[in-house]
């Protein structure tokens, strides 16, 4: 399974950064953030091999395909986000990690404007409806 290997490779990046922390400092940070990347790679690769049931969904639902591209994104935004202000905050760095995810959430919903414009202009033809 899957999810045995990126433990694997979080607990090898964590237990190297760790050793290093005490003797170069310089190369902990390089360390975690290969392992970061690496399994964001990894995830990613995952992730691109069921992204054609998203496709599937829109069709099937009616949805727009580039509002299901949209809440992939935030959702991708979001935890690209969170994982960054995590790696921040591990390396004393908490203040700009919060400012990380306050900017994740204004371009988060920048990205749901369309969506929201989408969905009052849904409301107001049905009360045109009703009257």
């Amino acid at each position: 399974m899957q999810i045995f290997q990126l433990v694997g490779i979080a607990f090898v990046t964590a237990v190297a950064a760790i050793i290093l922390k005490e003797t170069k400092p310089e190369l902990a940070f390089a360390v975690m953030i290969a392992g970061s990347v690496i399994l964001l790679l990894f995830i990613f690769d995952l992730f691109k091999s069921s992204v054609g049931i998203f496709s599937e969904i829109a069709s099937a639902t009616g949805i727009e395909a580039s509002f299901i591209k949209i809440l992939l994104k935030m959702i991708g935004i979001g935890y690209l986000v969170e994982f960054s202000a995590g790696l921040l905050s591990d390396f004393g760095q908490a203040s700009l990690g919060d400012k990380l995810v306050l900017c994740g959430k204004i371009v988060i919903l920048i990205l749901a404007l369309p969506i929201l414009r989408s969905v009052l202009t849904l409301i107001i033809d049905l009360l045109g409806l009703i009257r």
